[in-house]
């Protein structure tokens, strides 16, 4: 297997598998890991940090194959991706289109120009005069860039919220260099027509989970990837921005949706 840490949690027989966002920010989707444990075997991937080779998605599809294939025995598990690791689950999923039961995509990531263009604009008219001066103040003054990309993703965090529960667990760490590596690859074989075309590749059933205050542009994407992916569910949230299970007003709901879909897709 892939030399990562895995966290596991819970002892159900059907197997979830949470993938964090970033790229390249482990650990942010440790409460809902946690949350799912109580009913289903969890597990908690921390993607490969950056190292003697470029990060490619190529690079994180093989290592995620190798934990389902070291802890998931004959079970097939459902994909839960966060952002990037929506992406992922897709990349995943387009790669080896037997292996998993189904998807869940929350607040998935853009697929095109187009639908980039639309979350920058949208992020930038949120932005306050005192967060552009902060973001300012940290591009001069930190020089460490996993410490630089650490405090702007805290910003962004409250930027990309609609209610922000502020005492929600939200431990990650970030690594740059990784982050630069894989979403740079990524946009290459957007660029490229690899992706979403391959993404027909997928059979099985996928359900994207969007917050309607989310700045990623939810029905754009959504429409992007159904031109690929003809079964996918979409679900937006009331109350709720990218990541719902920080929000006070939309986490409730979130985790209902998500578990009954795992219920009845689970293997």
């Amino acid at each position: 297997m892939a030399d990562l840490v895995v966290r596991e949690y819970g002892t159900g027989r059907e197997s979830v598998i949470v993938l964090h966002g970033g790229p390249a920010a482990a650990g942010d989707v440790a409460p809902v890991a946690k949350a799912l444990g109580g009913r289903w075997h969890v597990l908690e991937p921390l993607q490969r940090r950056s190292g003697g080779r470029p990060l490619t998605v190529a690079v994180h599809v093989k290592d995620l194959d190798d934990v389902i294939r070291d802890r998931c025995g004959d079970r097939r598990p459902v994909l839960v991706g966060h952002s990037w690791g929506a992406m992922l689950a897709l990349a995943y999923g387009a790669a080896h289109p037997a292996t998993a039961a189904s998807l869940v995509l929350v607040g998935c990531g853009t697929f095109s120009p187009a639908t980039r263009a639309v979350h920058e604009a949208r992020v930038k008219a949120r932005l306050t005069s005192a967060d552009r001066a902060t973001l300012a103040h940290i591009e001069q003054t930190e020089r460490v860039a996993d410490r630089r990309l650490a405090a702007v993703g805290r910003l962004m965090t409250r930027v990309y919220a609609h209610d922000l529960d502020e005492d929600t667990e939200s431990v990650a760490v970030v690594d740059a260099r990784g982050h630069d590596e894989t979403w740079a690859d990524m946009v290459r074989l957007q660029n490229a027509g690899v992706y979403p075309a391959r993404f027909a590749a997928i059979a099985v059933p996928v359900l994207m989970l969007h917050g309607d205050a989310d700045p990623h542009p939810g029905c754009l994407i959504r429409d992007e990837l159904r031109t690929s992916l003809p079964q996918l569910e979409y679900q937006e949230l009331p109350k709720c921005g990218h990541s719902p299970w920080r929000e006070r007003q939309a986490r409730r709901a979130f985790f209902e949706a998500l578990e009954a879909w795992i219920q009845t897709h689970a293997e």
